[in-house]
């Protein structure tokens, strides 16, 4: 692995453990806000990567360097994959399923919101001439126009715009585990969306979520991908 590899695997480790804390931090203190401390007690309501490496180590370090290890050995283009979870009171979500669904939008809704300062700050960049129109690839939407530190840094903007935009999308899939299926609370009455969390919870329906979710985010992504990317640079 050159050192350039290296040094894109840091920022892609860098961004995606960013991206993953403040999202399960989300979680974490909107469940609290609501009414549940589960997640506060164990130390996820917290910007500090440290508790949810703890809780999902699988997710948040083995996976990612895996993945970016496979990806560089095929000849791909460098990518990582990860997750990790926040731990709530099922008996609380089932019990109020508003509350719930507000708690599974904040997650998503963290990452849109990374996605959106990240869009800011390479538009301020590009007003300022430091930065330029990229490719349609995760770690170069915005290229440097200038040698050294830009570089870096339109490479990490560029990485937190693609990746939150990619967690946004793919976590408002409506199917279990993913956090569209708990804001189901928010769009049926109570006593219907408890009926959906009853079937939901069944054994097996995770992994088939995630089968559906990983087939449709295939197809749904890059068109939402391209549209975002033309918004960016609209008008220049």
């Amino acid at each position: 692995m050159t050192p350039d590899l290296l040094a894109l695997g840091l920022i892609w480790y860098f961004v995606l453990l960013l991206s993953l804390t403040v999202h399960e931090a989300a979680h974490a203190w909107t469940a609290l806000r609501l009414g549940d401390e589960t997640a506060y007690l164990v130390g996820q309501v917290s910007l500090d990567p440290l508790p949810h490496i703890r809780r999902e180590p699988f997710g948040t370090v083995l996976v990612p360097i895996l993945f970016f290890g496979l990806s560089v050995a095929r000849g791909a283009p460098p990518w990582m994959i990860g997750w990790a979870s926040t731990p709530y009171d099922p008996n609380w979500a089932f019990a109020h399923p508003r509350r719930a669904g507000w708690m599974a939008l904040a997650g998503p809704m963290s990452n849109l919101l990374l996605a959106l300062l990240a869009a800011v700050s390479i538009r301020i960049g590009v007003s300022q001439g430091v930065f330029e129109p990229g490719l349609l690839a995760f770690e170069s939407i915005a290229i440097a126009t200038v040698p050294g530190v830009w570089e870096t840094l339109a490479t990490l903007l560029s990485l937190i715009f693609s990746l939150n935009l990619l967690l946004f999308v793919f976590n408002l899939l409506p199917v279990p585990p993913l956090d569209g299926s708990g804001m189901l609370g928010l769009l049926f009455r109570e006593d219907k969306a408890q009926r959906i969390m009853e079937w939901m919870a069944q054994p097996g329906w995770a992994f088939g979520g995630l089968l559906v979710a990983w087939l449709l985010i295939r197809r749904i992504f890059h068109p939402i991908f391209v549209q975002a990317c033309q918004m960016l640079y609209a008008g220049i």
